[in-house]
């Protein structure tokens, strides 16, 4: 009965939590993943992704759980998959998605129906704006590869964090860089749900208030059959020129071709809803699930970190300036230099950004739709710049 009882103390989660080396590890990875949890709850910031992120994290961290096992899916050869299915835990199961690039794709498919594209194609000099914000994505990839820390495939995962999109970043690095997952995907997410407190800064001293105050013309109305001819087109051409973008980019214009179409409404709205919510909460969960206390607690991740935000700050200042650049090419009072910002594929928040500094000029002046033309831009922007980043390494 003694040794029963013994057996059993010895095998509770707080027995295994004090019985290595590492325990003082895994408490961080909680505290860690308990911030996360309040971020998302108390500060609402990207509460739909964090919170399940953070929950994989508390998962993966709790010892004896063995839910996650991350060594499974980094090998040398070819992933053993009947390993993972005889003796894979749950959330092992759920990793096979971003593994096989499946829930990033579908990700996009909802992001695309939620898309309304008529500023760009109403405005199409949008499209320069929005590469212009994918400046920080190659200095940052060009920092980390020189900081002698990273391999060419991990820098290029780091790198993708300033095209301020979820999904994209955790494409690229399940591809090249599995082990940064859980730190890539924490630093994107959180950068992006901080975007009104880190954009606002260099929106002001990059622009005067003269060039804040100006006042776009409205946009012309599209045709249905611009709405319909636009991801037909915009698919085919990213094929030619970047097909390792095409799971992405096809994704994208599908879902965009169900809305507009007119004829797949339900189709739509399952897309929005239904499968977007599931996939999100799968996405999110086993994404935090690589964060376990060896993955997370290292120099790279601090590095990471810091390098991700500074691809961010570059990232908005490349759209700005690229839009005072077009500003003054155009005569100097035809393009508001602050829906540069929104170049940063983080839709809509970014625009809505640029609207709210805008109106503190000039509470009259809307530039929300103008904005979100170099918005939807950055979306196409980052997932190009990610299918250059695959077709170099992967």
């Amino acid at each position: 009965m003694l040794d029963s009882i013994l057996n059993f103390l010895e095998s509770t989660g707080i027995a295994r939590l004090f019985s290595g080396d590492g325990w003082w590890k895994t408490l961080i990875m909680l505290v860690i993943s308990g911030i996360l949890i309040y971020l998302a709850i108390v500060k609402k910031y990207e509460p739909l992704l964090l919170l399940p992120i953070a929950i994989g994290m508390l998962l993966t961290n709790l010892p004896g759980s063995d839910m996650f096992h991350l060594d499974m899916f980094i090998t040398e050869g070819d992933i053993d998959f009947g390993e993972i299915l005889h003796h894979g835990g749950l959330l092992d199961l759920l990793y096979l998605g971003v593994k096989l690039g499946i829930y990033p794709c579908l990700i996009f498919i909802g992001i695309g129906a939620m898309t309304d594209f008529t500023p760009l194609i109403s405005n199409p000099k949008s499209l320069l704006i929005g590469a212009g914000a994918q400046l920080g994505v190659f200095v940052a990839f060009s920092l980390a590869l020189l900081s002698g820390q990273f391999l060419p495939q991990e820098a290029a995962s780091i790198g993708i964090i300033g095209g301020a999109d979820g999904p994209t970043a955790i494409l690229v690095t399940k591809t090249l860089a599995p082990a940064l997952l859980g730190a890539i995907a924490i630093a994107a997410y959180s950068y992006m749900a901080l975007i009104p407190m880190i954009q606002p800064p260099f929106m002001k001293l990059l622009t005067t208030k003269k060039e804040r105050s100006i006042r776009m013309t409205a946009l012309r109305p599209v045709s249905m059959r611009e709405k319909i001819l636009f991801p037909v087109v915009v698919t085919v051409v990213v094929w030619m020129i970047v097909p390792d973008a095409l799971p992405l980019v096809g994704s994208l214009m599908f879902g965009n071709l169900l809305n507009v179409s007119g004829v797949t409404d339900r189709l739509s709205k399952t897309a929005q809803n239904e499968l977007m919510n599931i996939v999100t909460i799968f996405l999110g969960i086993t994404v935090g699930a690589t964060a376990s206390a060896e993955n997370f607690l290292r120099l790279e991740t601090l590095l990471i970190i810091f390098c991700g935000l500074l691809a961010f700050c570059i990232s908005t200042v490349g759209g700005l300036l690229t839009a005072k650049l077009m500003n003054v090419l155009t005569g100097g009072k035809s393009i508001n230099p602050l829906i540069g910002s929104a170049g940063v594929s983080a839709v809509p928040m970014a625009a809505r950004v640029s609207q709210k500094i805008g109106q503190k000029e000039d509470p009259s002046n809307f530039l929300l739709m103008h904005a979100m033309g170099p918005n939807v831009a950055g979306v196409i922007g980052s997932a190009v710049a990610a299918g250059v980043f695959l077709s170099w390494f992967a």
